[in-house]
C-alpha cells in the first residue's frame, strides 16, 4: 500500500509542477500580449479619436483660405494662431500693399458666459492683427470688427474663429 500512496503522491506532486509551470506560462504569455496590444491600442486610439472627439473638442489650432477669406480656427479656450499663419496672411498682405484694408472678424458662440466669450474672440482678433503688423502691415490699414455671435452648429469650430478680408480703404 505504501508503493501506491508513493506512486498517488508523486502523480498528484506531478500534476501540481504542471498546472504551476502552465500558469507561469500563461502569466509570461498573457502579459507579452496584453504589452503588445496595449502599445498598439492607444495609438489605434489617438487615430480614432480626432474623428470622434472632433464635434465636441477641438484641440489644435487651424487655418484656411477659403475664396480669399482667410480663416483662423482656435482649440478651445485659446487665441494661439495656428502654424502657417504667415503663409495664409501672404494675399492679404499684398492686397494691403495694393490700396485695400484688412478687416479681422473674430466670432464666438452663444453658450456659456458672453463676456468671457466676446473677450476670447477679442483676443484671437487681435492675435491676428499682431501677425498682419509683424508682416508690414500698419495698424491704420487693419480694421477690427466687434465679435459677432454666431450659430455654428456641429464641432463648434465655426465659433471659435477669425476671418480675415481685403475691403475698400
Amino acid at each position: 500500500m505504501s508503493s501506491s500512496d508513493d506512486d498517488s503522491q508523486q502523480r498528484f506532486a506531478l500534476g501540481f509542477l504542471f498546472a504551476l509551470i502552465a500558469l507561469v506560462i500563461s502569466v509570461v504569455v498573457g502579459s507579452v500580449v496584453v504589452k503588445r496590444l496595449g502599445a498598439a491600442a492607444p495609438a489605434k486610439a489617438a487615430a480614432a479619436a480626432p474623428a470622434a472627439a472632433a464635434p465636441l473638442l477641438v484641440e489644435e489650432a487651424s487655418v484656411r483660405v477659403e475664396n480669399g477669406v482667410v480663416m483662423f480656427f482656435f482649440a478651445t479656450a485659446k487665441a494661439d494662431l495656428a502654424a502657417g499663419a504667415n503663409e495664409a496672411l501672404a494675399d492679404v498682405v499684398k492686397g494691403v500693399a495694393g490700396g485695400k484694408k484688412a478687416i479681422v472678424s473674430g466670432f464666438h458662440d452663444a453658450t456659456g458666459d458672453a463676456a468671457q466669450n466676446a473677450e476670447l474672440a477679442k483676443q484671437r482678433a487681435l492675435a491676428v492683427r499682431d501677425a498682419l503688423k509683424a508682416l508690414g502691415v500698419a495698424e491704420e490699414q487693419i480694421e477690427l470688427k466687434k465679435p459677432e455671435v454666431t450659430t455654428a452648429t456641429g464641432t463648434n469650430e465655426q465659433a471659435r474663429r477669425v476671418e480675415v478680408v481685403l475691403g475698400a480703404q
